[in-house]
């Protein structure tokens, strides 16, 4: 369901930036429609408060064919039946990995944990993690099989997703300090989706820069840039 505020502000920038705070999301997540513009006040309001209305309302998340993505929950016999698929191939394949290696799943009704334990698996990372998300997709469609539902595997391996979220954080610090030192917007690189939500959470109460995601996926990125005066 689609969230809607009416929010204030002396300035319509000053009441998108309130409006975008009180709804935790970024500017490329919402719809905004002008309520009261600042530019239209009559002769007999001009000694009252200048004060802006806007319409703001959060997108809903859509996949690439324009159909809404809609929150799957699952039952608690679909749960067992997934964990129990994903529970037989992980036992054959972690067979084929370093001795000492583990494995974890956890269920809940939307999504299902797997998390591989071991200290020499880069290899099965990849690089920025595409191997890793390779393997994901293959974990979601097994763990699917004879389930109508779509289920949905969130794969970890030796921490790589907290370790990956901590140097996207510093990277939005360092890239903000840059943009505001130079006045001048950076373009970062294609990143998956979840990566580019870190980046856009990190900057979020930044005051002083703004960012928005361009292009196509699999080559969607973020732009940081400078926000616009008042």
């Amino acid at each position: 369901m689609e969230k809607t505020i009416i929010a204030e502000g002396k300035t319509t920038k000053e009441a998108i930036e309130n409006g975008l705070k009180q709804l935790n999301v970024t500017k490329d997540c919402v719809d905004i429609k002008v309520l009261e513009s600042e530019d239209k006040r009559s002769f007999y309001s001009i000694l009252a408060p200048r004060i802006v209305k806007v319409e703001i309302t959060v997108k809903e998340e859509r996949t690439p064919q324009g159909k809404q993505k809609r929150e799957i929950h699952l039952s608690q016999e679909e749960e067992q039946q997934a964990t129990e698929k994903l529970e037989k191939f992980l036992k054959e394949f972690i067979k084929q990995l370093p001795e000492g290696t583990k494995y974890e799943i956890t269920s809940t009704e939307n999504y299902i944990n797997v998390n591989i334990i071991s200290e020499n698996l880069g290899y099965l990372i990849g690089y920025r993690g595409e191997t890793l998300y390779a393997l994901q997709n293959i974990l979601s469609a097994i763990a699917g099989k004879g389930i109508e539902k779509r289920i949905k595997v969130i794969l970890d391996i030796g921490g790589y997703k907290e370790k990956r979220e901590k140097t996207l954080e510093d990277l939005a610090s360092k890239v903000a300090k840059t943009v505001i030192r130079t006045g001048k917007p950076i373009k970062l690189e294609p990143m998956q989706a979840y990566e580019r939500k870190i980046i856009h959470s990190k900057l979020q109460k930044n005051s002083r820069v703004e960012t928005t995601s361009i292009g196509e996926e699999p080559y969607r990125r973020i732009v940081v840039s400078l926000k616009e005066k008042y």
